[in-house]
């Protein structure tokens, strides 16, 4: 390695280990001096070459005061977990190795890791062992490839082929799902070309789980989204029932898993996923609840071929027992090799350990919920999973105890509007999150309440 390199890998490993050794004592949310230095780090663009190793120093005075500790215990917003340590040293090998995984020859080492990771999720969640697994950056892409997947076979049932002939001419396809359909479902349908207000919502029942009986009739020409884990309850949709209607009518079920197919890796939580298998395609990110480092999403589809179909440059028929190049089973072809990191962190955890990280995020949301109910909250779901749901006061006091409990420094967490009401929403997934970081959290959100109900 050049000596240029080494002073900033020196540097960067030094900063990190450092950040990494104080997030557990800092502020969640940076303070508003350390947002006003990171101006150091957006002057103009100077004329001359600056040393590595100096850029990274300054990257870490100025940029790291300036960070959201998600890499820490108390941060229960948007479902992040921050990173296992085995899976950041992947990151950091991985970077340093700069593989490009387009095909196997221009890393051999990176498809092969990446196969092997998505044998190990797919064995794992319990999933049909043919399924195939193509690393995405997350849940909107894993869900846009997988949906492209559903239009290219149902499509050329229909004897129509839509690489070739486009969308503007083809058969209609209909889109049925959850009345509570993930924002990421939606971006990937219209990016697709469905507009809105072209789907066929299925009501929900009160934890937001489609009602089954009141499905509309299937046919070969409709894709069903279904959910793993309700982003708000973390409620999971009732898969055999709707996968039979389903697969009598020839229709494809498409679940969107971003946080909750991870429950399947759970034998205490597994029974919530029954019937998961029988769906056609699913999503889950590594970077929620597996802990993987920003970004990583995993597409995965039961028969690998209406996806090579969709994605394919070459070879329009995927052999049996061939090995398919990454670039014709994702819509990237130049891209990390962020499978690594899932691999690092499956290796490190093995099964036992993927179910005891699991776990150990639900028994944190509900002393969470139980800690709430004591403070006067009124949780709003059945906190089967990592998901908790609370309210107390006017909307406006929601925006404002969340607002204080960022500003506090203490702990992060964000409003939410769930089913027509406000709500404030705690969700747990750090593989650091320790019963001291939840009575940290509760202490924090007390007096926050307080402060704000008393002036409300």
């Amino acid at each position: 390695m050049t000596t240029p390199s080494m002073q900033a890998l020196k540097a960067a490993s030094a900063a990190a280990s450092e950040y990494l050794r104080t997030v557990e004592a800092r502020r969640v949310a940076p303070e508003p001096d350390a947002l006003a230095m990171m101006a150091q780090l957006t002057q103009p663009l100077g004329e001359d070459p600056t040393d590595p190793d100096e850029v990274v120093r300054a990257l870490h005075a100025y940029g790291s005061p300036a960070t959201v500790a998600s890499a820490g215990g108390r941060f229960f917003g948007l479902i992040v977990g921050g990173t296992l340590p085995a899976a950041l040293g992947a990151r950091v090998l991985a970077s340093a190795w700069d593989q490009v995984v387009f095909n196997d020859a221009t890393s051999p080492v990176g498809c092969a890791l990446e196969r092997c990771a998505g044998q190990w999720v797919v064995d794992l969640l319990g999933l049909p062992p043919q399924s195939h697994v193509s690393f995405v950056t997350g849940a909107t892409m894993g869900n846009f490839t997988c949906l492209a997947a559903a239009r290219q076979r149902l499509l050329a049932r229909a004897g129509y082929d839509v690489t070739e002939r486009g969308v503007w001419d083809a058969p209609r396809l209909r889109v049925v799902a959850s009345d509570e359909i993930h924002v990421t479902v939606l971006k990937a349908l219209t990016l697709l070309g469905w507009g809105t207000t072209t789907i066929e919502r299925i009501p929900t029942d009160d934890q937001g789980r489609v009602i089954a009986d009141q499905m509309p009739v299937l046919d070969p020409q409709t894709i069903v989204c279904l959910q793993a884990g309700n982003v708000n309850s973390g409620s999971f949709d009732p898969f055999e029932e709707v996968c039979r209607q389903a697969r009598a009518a020839g229709a494809w079920v498409h679940v969107d898993g971003a946080f909750g197919l991870w429950a399947a890796a759970s034998p205490a939580r597994r029974t919530l996923t029954a019937g998961l298998d029988q769906a056609d395609s699913w999503v889950v990110d590594g970077h929620k609840w597996l802990n993987t480092p920003y970004d990583c999403g995993l597409a995965i589809v039961r028969d690998p071929q209406p996806l090579h179909d969709a994605m394919a440059t070459q070879a329009p028929y995927l052999k049996t027992g061939a090995t398919v190049a990454p670039k014709d089973m994702g819509p990237e072809f130049s891209r990390s090799a962020r499978g690594v990191e899932v691999w690092a962190a499956l290796r490190s955890l093995g099964r036992r350990g993927v179910a005891d990280l699991v776990e150990s995020s639900c028994s944190h949301a509900n002393t969470l919920a139980q800690g709430l109910r004591a403070l006067g909250y009124e949780v709003v779901n059945d906190v089967v999973l990592n998901q908790v749901v609370a309210r107390i006061g006017t909307v406006d006091d929601h925006t404002r105890i969340a607002q204080a409990a960022q500003e506090s420094g203490e702990c992060w967490f964000g409003q939410t509007t769930w089913r027509g009401q406000s709500a404030i929403r705690l969700s747990v997934a750090g593989w650091s999150t320790s019963e001291h970081d939840i009575q940290r959290t509760l202490a924090s959100i007390e007096q926050v309440t307080k402060d704000v109900l008393s002036t409300s």
